[in-house]
């Protein structure tokens, strides 16, 4: 109702009645055609109506045309382009890589905000993208940062597929360190630890013999 999701919805619209070859119902006839027929405008209107708010459907009643709807709800609802991109364009800039744990869910956002700036007519391209990744990585990738532009990825998705191959390598590499380091580990055999306890009790019991050998001796001859 408050318009919030009105451009993803006027995307998902428009490409559900191009799949059924009825995008032509919502756009301008060309000068010189008669326009779509009045059963496929019927059609459209309908699809329209039953993916609207309940609220607005009863205020759009009186619309017979799908042209006129979707142009009344475009004007009235358009402007969100200027609501969202601001915050888009700030979630960009604020986008660093070097604040992800993964690069799974870096990726997933920095998505949804280059969606959102290109449905605000704004232009990211992939070497924008990329380049916004290896500019934000952590100072102390600063060598793979460098063999990463060397390597001059096209696409992003090429680029990022590598990523995450070199993240998924290096979760390996720490499982088998942690591995190999709890099994280097000297663990002390329990016979052992009984034979010192039993030669130290037999030391203590020879050490007291022997002290009382000697008092007996010294006693014989003091004697």
């Amino acid at each position: 109702m408050d318009g919030e999701n009105y451009l993803t919805w006027a995307m998902d619209a428009k490409l559900s009645l191009t799949s059924i070859s009825l995008s032509q119902t919502i756009n301008q006839p060309a000068v010189g055609t008669n326009g779509p027929s009045a059963a496929k405008k019927t059609k459209v209107l309908l699809f329209l109506r039953h993916h609207l708010n309940s609220v607005l459907k009863v205020e759009y009643l009186t619309e017979e045309d799908p042209l006129t709807l979707w142009q009344s709800l475009k004007d009235r609802y358009d402007h969100q382009k200027s609501v969202v991109l601001p915050q888009a364009h700030s979630d960009w800039i604020n986008l660093h890589f070097q604040d992800f744990k993964f690069v799974i869910a870096y990726n997933s956002t920095l998505h949804r905000i280059v969606s959102l700036l290109k449905m605000c007519d704004q232009k990211v391209t992939g070497a924008n993208i990329i380049d916004k990744t290896l500019s934000t990585l952590h100072p102390t990738n600063m060598v793979l940062q460098e063999k990463y532009r060397h390597a001059k990825y096209a696409r992003y998705s090429e680029f990022i597929s590598v990523m995450l191959v070199a993240e998924k390598q290096n979760e390996l590499l720490m499982k088998n360190y942690s591995a190999c380091s709890t099994r280097t580990m000297a663990v002390p055999e329990a016979h052992t630890i009984t034979q010192s306890v039993g030669s130290s009790h037999g030391r203590r019991k020879d050490q007291g013999n022997h002290g009382w050998k000697g008092k007996k001796s010294n006693a014989f001859k003091g004697k």
